[in-house]
């Protein structure tokens, strides 16, 4: 696994489709991230701008390479493994840039002195809630994109109508997680969005686990 990773990993590099998701990623931050904003309801804001970037890159990382490429790395490795090394690989992209852009909300928002929280409560409060909009976000992207929606411009749509939905559905946990946040900091207190991430790591185990799967019989 760790080879066909390091292939995918590869693969989003050189052709930089991934250079227009993180530009997104950080206009998103750039509008809605000022020095001495509430750091609960920046960290909230930056987990929640992860949703589409994340779905964005799993289609970028499943149709990065071509048919006849696709099916040597198949043959050898098996499909689901292939899947499942361009699923992980969008993900680890995505938990980066969310990485970079959280230590920069950290480093400029108010530290929670105007909310009356610790610090170090908020920041893993915010560690939990990215990664619940990443996950979210990766299992929109799975099944939005190849092999379950074949078609650009309705894999496209897909991913765009699903991540709003993921903003806004109740019970969506990357909905919840930033919820949590937003809340917590109107009310003071630190609410560690702990069912939000466990919630969406079961919705993007089981979107994944389907994704692959259709993949090994369409394959």
């Amino acid at each position: 696994m760790t080879g066909l990773l390091r292939y995918q990993s590869a693969l989003l590099l050189r052709s930089q489709r991934w250079i227009a998701p993180l530009l997104l990623y950080a206009a998103f931050l750039a509008a809605g991230v000022r020095p001495g904003d509430p750091l609960l309801d920046s960290l909230g804001f930056t987990a929640a701008g992860l949703v589409p970037v994340t779905a964005w890159l799993v289609r970028v990382c499943v149709t990065g390479e071509p048919d006849a490429a696709r099916d040597c790395a198949a043959a050898a490795a098996g499909p689901v493994r292939v899947h499942a090394a361009a699923l992980l690989t969008a993900l680890g992209g995505a938990l980066l840039a969310a990485a970079v852009g959280t230590a920069a909300v950290l480093l400029i928002a108010d530290s929670g002195r105007s909310e009356h929280v610790e610090p170090q409560d908020a920041a893993l409060a915010g560690v939990l809630a990215v990664l619940a909009c990443a996950l979210t976000g990766a299992a929109v992207g799975a099944v939005c994109s190849r092999p379950l929606v074949r078609p650009t411009g309705v894999a496209v749509l897909a991913c765009g109508l699903g991540s709003l939905l993921a903003w806004g559905i109740a019970g969506s946990p990357a909905r919840s997680a930033v919820t949590a946040l937003v809340e917590g900091s109107r009310a003071h207190v630190v609410t560690l969005p702990l069912g939000s991430f466990a919630g969406a790591l079961v919705l993007a185990c089981a979107a994944g686990a389907v994704a692959c799967l259709v993949s090994a019989r369409r394959g």
